[in-house]
C-alpha cells in the first residue's frame, strides 16, 4: 500500500502524464470497459476464452490495476485509496478524468461488476505470471527488481523515467503496446529513479549544464540556467565519456609508470640483497682471517713467552743439580774432617789429612757468580701487536682495493663548465684541466659564475644513483675538490662545509690535509696522494674520497641528505710559485 501511495503522489505531483494522455487513456478505458461488460453479459468469459489486457483495468491516477474500485457521480472509476488521497490534497473536488466539479465531496459507490472483473483479471494475471516466472529470471542481490511484482520479485527489464518505476518483461508490456505509454522514456533498469528527477522542479533531468557541470531539467533552462551553455544529456555524456577516456589513458600511463617503478624498486632490492650477501661473505672472510691472525698472534705470543720460561727453567735446573752435587760432596768431606779431627793418633791424622787434600780436594768454584735472572718480556706483546697491525693493514688495503674497483665501475665522464669558472682560473680547451692564473680575465658576470671563490663546477649534474671521477693533484701545494649542490652560493665567499652546499677535502700549506666538515677534520695520511677518486651514492647520502695509487680511503661523509642536483667541484686555489700545476680530470682505469 505504501508503494502505491508513493506512486500516486509522484504521478500527481510531477504531472508526468499530459492531459491528452489522460483523455486517451480515458477513451481507451471506457471503450475497453464497455466491450468487457458487454462480453460478460452475453457470454461467460472463461467459456469464450477471453482475457482483457492490464490497461483495461488500470486506475488513471496510479496507472495500476484497480484496488477496491469505486465510481464517482460522473461515472468514472478509480481506486478508493487513489481518489481519496487525491481529494485530500486539493481544495476542489474535480474528476481527474473529465474535470467535472462537485460542490461537496461526493460519496463513493462500490462498482461490484468492475470489482469482479478485476478479481478475475488478477487471478488470470497471477496464473500467467506464475507460469512465466519460471522463464524469467528472479531478481538477485545487486540486480534491479520489478517494482510491480508482488511476492517473488522478477528481474527488471527496463526502467521508466516518466513513471519512475522499473518493470519486468510481463509488466513492461503496456509500455510497448499502449499508445500513451509508448511515449514514455525507457532505459536499462536502474535503482533510485527519484535521483533522475530535478529536486527543484520535479521534472526529468534531460539536459546537461556545461557552465555549472550539472544535470538539469527543461524548466531549469528557462530559470536558473537561462544564460548557461546547456546541451542534451547525450552530448554531455559523449563529451564526458571522451574526457573519461583521456583520464583513463592517463591513469593507465600512471599505473604503468608506477608498475615500472615497482619493478625497478624490486630489482634494486634484489641487487641490494645480492650486494649485501656479497659484503657479508667478504666480511665473514676478512674477519675470519683477522680472527685467525689474532689467534695465531696470541698463540705465538704465548709460545714465545713459554719458550723463554722453559729456557730459564732448564738453566735453573742445571745450576741446581750442579750445586746440589757440590753440596753432597762438601757434606761428605765435612763428615770425614769431623771424624779425623777427633782422632788421637798423630801419625794417622797427618797421613789422612794429606790423603784427603791429595785425592779429594774441596770444590774451588765460586757459587756467588751463579744466578738465574727472570726473563724480560718487555716489547713481546708490543711486537706481537705490531705484527697484527701489519696484518690488519694488509687486509685493509685489500678491502679498499676491492671497494675501489667496485666504485670505479660508476665512473662518469666529467667536463668542467667555463660558465661557472672564476675569472682567476684558466681552463683547458677540452675542459679537463684547471689552473690558477696570475691575472683575472674580463668575463661576463653571469649568474652561474663564481665571483669570489676560485672554483669551477662540472657540466654534468646528478640527482640520483652513483657516480665516480678521478682528479690528479700531483705537484700542487694547495687544492680543494669534491662535489657541490647546484644551488651553492656563487657570488660570495664559499666556506668548505656541507651547510654551505659542498662536500670536499683540501690540502693547505705544509701538507695539512683536512675534510670540509663543521668543524674541519684533520686528516692523517701515510703519504701525499697523487690522484684522488671521488665517489657519490646519492640515495645512500655518501661521499667518499680515495687515494687511487695507494688504494686507501682518505675520508667519507656519511648520512648526508641530498635534495638538490650535485656537480663536481674543483678549486686549484691561488697562483703561487709552487702551486701553478693544474688539477686534471683523468680517465678512470680499473686495475
Amino acid at each position: 500500500m505504501k508503494v502505491k501511495i508513493v506512486r500516486v503522489s509522484a504521478a500527481l505531483q510531477s504531472r508526468q502524464v499530459s492531459v491528452s494522455l489522460w483523455k486517451t487513456s480515458q477513451r481507451d478505458f471506457i471503450r475497453s470497459l464497455s466491450t468487457a461488460q458487454q462480453s460478460l453479459w452475453t457470454t461467460d468469459m472463461a467459456a469464450a476464452n477471453y482475457l482483457p489486457t492490464e490497461d483495461q483495468f488500470q486506475c488513471s491516477i496510479c496507472l495500476d490495476v484497480f484496488t477496491d474500485p469505486v465510481t464517482i457521480p460522473c461515472g468514472h472509476n478509480f481506486c478508493k485509496t487513489c481518489i481519496t488521497e487525491h481529494w485530500d490534497t486539493t481544495d476542489q473536488y474535480l474528476c481527474p478524468m473529465c474535470k467535472e466539479a462537485f460542490k461537496t465531496r461526493p460519496d463513493f459507490r462500490i462498482n461490484t461488476l468492475l470489482s469482479e472483473m478485476v478479481a478475475q483479471f488478477r487471478q488470470s494475471a497471477q496464473q500467467k505470471a506464475s507460469s512465466s516466472s519460471s522463464e524469467q529470471q528472479v531478481s538477485k542481490p545487486g540486480e534491479v527488481p520489478c517494482d510491480v511484482c508482488t511476492g517473488t520479485k522478477l528481474k527488471a527489464l527496463k526502467s521508466c523515467l516518466v513513471c519512475l518505476v522499473s518493470y519486468c518483461e510481463t509488466h513492461l508490456e503496456p509500455h510497448l503496446t499502449m499508445s500513451g505509454l509508448k511515449r514514455h522514456q525507457l532505459i536499462d533498469p536502474v535503482e533510485n529513479l527519484e535521483g533522475r528527477m530535478c529536486t527543484e522542479h520535479d521534472k526529468p533531468l534531460e539536459l546537461f549544464c556545461k557552465t555549472d557541470q550539472t544535470c538539469v531539467c527543461m524548466l531549469c533552462t528557462v530559470l536558473d540556467h537561462k544564460t548557461h551553455d546547456v546541451v542534451p544529456l547525450k552530448e554531455g555524456y559523449e563529451g564526458k565519456k571522451a574526457e573519461l577516456g583521456k583520464t583513463e589513458a592517463e591513469i593507465q600511463q600512471m599505473i604503468q609508470k608506477r608498475r615500472l617503478k615497482v619493478q625497478q624498486i624490486k630489482q634494486s632490492v634484489e641487487l641490494s640483497e645480492e650486494a649485501a650477501d656479497r659484503e657479508i661473505a667478504e666480511g665473514v672472510q676478512v674477519f675470519t682471517s683477522l680472527k685467525e691472525s689474532v689467534e695465531r698472534g696470541l698463540n705465538e705470543l704465548i709460545n714465545t713467552i713459554k719458550e723463554k720460561q722453559k729456557t730459564r727453567e732448564k738453566q735453573a735446573e742445571a745450576f741446581i743439580t750442579e750445586l746440589e752435587q757440590e753440596i753432597s760432596e762438601l757434606m761428605k768431606r765435612s763428615t770425614e774432617v769431623e771424624q779425623l779431627s777427633r782422632s788421637e793418633d798423630h801419625l794417622h791424622l797427618l797421613q789422612r789429612v794429606q790423603f784427603l787434600n791429595t785425592n779429594h780436594p774441596p770444590p774451588t768454584k765460586d757459587s756467588t757468580d751463579v744466578s738465574v735472572r727472570p726473563s724480560s718480556y718487555e716489547g713481546t706483546v708490543v711486537k706481537a701487536v705490531a705484527q697484527l697491525e701489519d696484518t690488519l693493514s694488509e687486509e685493509m688495503k685489500k678491502l679498499v682495493e676491492s671497494e675501489l674497483k667496485r666504485v670505479q665501475q660508476y665512473a662518469v665522464d666529467v667536463t668542467l663548465d667555463p660558465d661557472t669558472a672564476n675569472p682567476g682560473l684558466i681552463l683547458s680547451d677540452d675542459g679537463k684541466q684547471v689552473r690558477p692564473s696570475k691575472v683575472k680575465k674580463n668575463l661576463p658576470d653571469n649568474p652561474e659564475r663564481f665571483s669570489a671563490c676560485t672554483c669551477v663546477l662540472g657540466k654534468q649534474s646528478f640527482s640520483s644513483g652513483r657516480f665516480y671521477f678521478e682528479v690528479q693533484v700531483k705537484g700542487k701545494t694547495e687544492w680543494t675538490l669534491g662535489v657541490a649542490r647546484e644551488s651553492i652560493n656563487r657570488k660570495g665567499i664559499v666556506t668548505a662545509s656541507p651547510e654551505d652546499g659542498n662536500w670536499t677535502i683540501m690540502l693547505r700549506k705544509e701538507n695539512e690535509y683536512t675534510a670540509g666538515a663543521n668543524p674541519l677534520v684533520l686528516l692523517f695520511l701515510k703519504s701525499p696522494p697523487q690522484k684522488v677518486g671521488v665517489f657519490v651514492d646519492y640515495e645512500e647520502g655518501l661521499v667518499s674520497f680515495y687515494d687511487v695509487d695507494a688504494a686507501a680511503l682518505i675520508y667519507s661523509f656519511t648520512g648526508c641528505s641530498f635534495t638538490d642536483k650535485l656537480l663536481p667541484f674543483l678549486s686549484p686555489r691561488f697562483e703561487g710559485s709552487k702551486n701553478s700545476a693544474p688539477l686534471i680530470i683523468t680517465p678512470v682505469r680499473v686495475n
